[in-house]
């Protein structure tokens, strides 16, 4: 097999992943199982009443699985109660204990429910002191006798139970020994699981689930594809829970997570998911659900004819080269189209795209702001006297003979080599890449890898029409869709078109994709966690504090942050992070440097605004 096929079964046909089966309680991960779907409570664990009715309100939206944060032996030890209470209520929904830094934690929980997650990067050592560790030192071997200490009879008390268990690393809370390695890298995540997998398989123990997140999507996908051809060179097969961490609310938490664990699903992997928005945690299920089900139904499609895939690079991003033509293509940033086709009037305060696809009697009707905007019209339509227009052809029309640049409506079925002839004589071609196929993901990867192929550099703009979807499935389906193409590099803009959709939400769409997938910044970007126990104050109502006072700082990352286990980690990519400190305390970062220590949290949010100004990033509002 080739290693850019080493990370899912076909790059062509949907197939799920071949995994083991992981019996956790009541249900199965893995195997032949459906894709389990779960969340996690915020609740106090030692508050018992409202952590039980927190999870019925889980388990009712459809969550499979309830996750509680475990963080000492006191609540280690009420998770016994909370489970009876549950039971007693008529919920046998498996429970998840999340422990970070208290290996007796777990070893508690181990005897009590179903489930225990625990983190590599904290499970021993204690907190991270950011000290180089030389690898092969005393140190360093100190450091696996460590991880074989603890984990061991961890193992061996979870094997007398039947417990479950998820050893789940995070982006930003590897150690100290595995950052002095490898950095903070995608192969630093996958060794940090590696040595606990070893460990499982030398004192067989096979009831494992695996998980990498990070809220970097572009890091998430490739590090769980690294993960699994890793396993599969030690032909290992233990099921994969997929999330993209601290995601955020609202479109953008939504997109993000859809853009990444949408990447993964596509391609079968992923065997439970969890959507981590900074919302109540029963809105996570209905997200996920719809994510399961969009793939769910591309099960046996139409086979997509392969193609060479040595120009594929899973593992990393690298941008497919392409020369420019009008603004689409080589050094410019990926452009938004709105196809506006079939629509009103448009408002002046809409936010303008690069090119806007239209009908040839709607060119009056458009805003004067759009004036610079690049328009398209049908080729039946054109006329040469017209001002920054271009037509756009369908493959059958005579396009080769138009003189100057067009746009092109192309499919994966169009590419023959008479088509590949075509392009190499005419450059000024920008490509309009629709797709018909039941699984359009696939259909697009095998269209720009034979662009590749026959080293066409032509600008392709990802291009789809959805039919009579809600405003939230239109916006996750079509980020499933294209996530994936933006993150392997694959794509030099984005059309979105739907029936049911306003044109704002269509060009919010858009950006909003491009901005997740992390190829185009148009907004301010939020890195905000769900909340869990630990989280000591109102981190929904925080947030949207922070974004009324930031949210026009286009570009500018901000992380909003529960608590310290993940937070400072996972606001690696973060310009600035507000970060619960204690009770009623916060702290300020800047670029992960501690900037202001526990200050009062009715101060934090201003003097969060005071530090963004103090280093010059501030614009005052338009």
């Amino acid at each position: 097999m080739k290693d850019q096929l080493s990370f899912c079964e076909s790059l062509f046909q949907y197939q799920r992943l071949r995994t083991d089966a992981v019996e956790v309680g009541n249900i199965t991960i893995g195997g032949n199982a459906p894709v389990r779907i779960q969340s996690m409570t915020t609740t106090n664990t030692l508050d018992t009443e409202a952590t039980i009715a927190q999870a019925i309100e889980i388990a009712g939206a459809g969550g499979e699985l309830v996750r509680i944060t475990t963080q000492g032996r006191r609540e280690a030890s009420n998770l016994e109660f909370i489970r009876k209470g549950l039971e007693e209520k008529g919920y046998f929904v498996p429970l998840v204990a999340d422990v970070h830094f208290n290996p007796s934690a777990a070893e508690i929980a181990a005897g009590l429910i179903q489930k225990v997650r625990i983190n590599p990067g904290n499970f021993t050592g204690g907190a991270k002191k950011f000290r180089e560790v030389i690898a092969g030192s005393e140190e360093d071997r100190e450091g696996l006798r460590q991880i074989r200490e603890k984990l061991i009879p961890f193992l061996q008390l979870c094997k007398q139970n039947h417990t479950a268990i998820r050893i789940g690393t995070n982006h930003g809370s590897l150690s100290d020994r595995i950052m002095s390695k490898y950095g903070d890298t995608p192969e630093g995540m996958v060794e940090s699981c590696m040595e606990y997998l070893r460990i499982c398989r030398e004192e067989d123990f096979n009831n494992v689930v695996l998980s990498i997140k990070s809220s970097n999507t572009r890091v998430m996908v490739h590090t769980v594809r690294l993960l699994v051809a890793s396993m599969k060179r030690e032909d290992m097969h233990f099921p994969l829970h997929l999330g993209v961490t601290e995601a955020g609310s609202g479109e953008d938490g939504r997109l993000k997570s859809a853009v990444g664990i949408g990447a993964l699903l596509s391609d079968g992997i992923g065997d439970t998911i969890r959507v981590s928005l900074t919302e109540p945690p029963e809105n996570e299920i209905p997200v996920a659900a719809m994510l399961v089900k969009h793939f769910q139904e591309r099960t046996g499609h139409v086979p997509i004819p392969p193609v060479e895939t040595d120009v594929y690079s899973p593992f990393e991003y690298q941008k497919r080269i392409t020369h420019q033509v009008l603004n689409v293509g080589g050094e410019m940033p990926a452009a938004v189209a709105a196809d506006v086709r079939g629509k009103s009037k448009i408002s002046e305060e809409m936010e303008a795209p690069e090119i806007v696809i239209c009908d040839d009697d709607q060119l009056a009707e458009l805003p004067d702001s759009w004036a610079d905007v690049l328009k398209v019209i049908p080729a039946e339509s054109y006329e040469n006297s017209f001002f920054n227009v271009y037509p756009l052809f369908d493959v059958e029309e005579d396009w080769i003979a138009h003189e100057g640049a067009l746009f092109l409506v192309c499919r994966n079925s169009d590419l023959t080599p008479g088509m590949v002839d075509q392009l190499k004589k005419k450059k000024d071609v920008v490509i309009l890449l629709d797709s018909d196929h039941p699984n359009p993901t696939a259909d697009r990867r095998a269209f720009f890898l034979t662009m590749q192929n026959e080293g066409l550099t032509h600008p392709v703009i990802v291009s789809q029409y959805y039919d009579e979807c809600t405003d939230e499935d239109f916006q996750l389906k079509s980020a499933a869709d294209a996530g994936l193409l933006f993150l392997d590099g694959y794509g030099d803009g984005i059309a979105l078109a739907g029936f049911m959709q306003s044109v704002p939400l269509i060009l919010s769409t858009g950006f909003g994709i491009l901005q997740a997938s992390r190829v185009r910044f148009s907004k301010t970007e939020y890195i905000s966690c769900p909340g869990c126990g630990r989280t000591l104050f109102d981190l929904q109502k925080t947030t949207e504090k922070v974004r009324e006072k930031t949210s026009h700082l286009k570009g500018l990352k901000i992380a909003v942050m529960g608590c310290i286990v993940n937070g400072i980690g996972e606001m690696a990519d973060a310009d600035y992070g507000y970060v619960g400190a204690g009770p009623g305390r916060i702290s300020l970062f800047r670029n992960r440097e501690l900037i202001r220590k526990s200050i009062p949290e009715s101060d934090a949010v201003d003097e969060l605004v005071n530090l963004i100004k103090e280093y010059g990033d501030w614009q005052e509002p338009v």
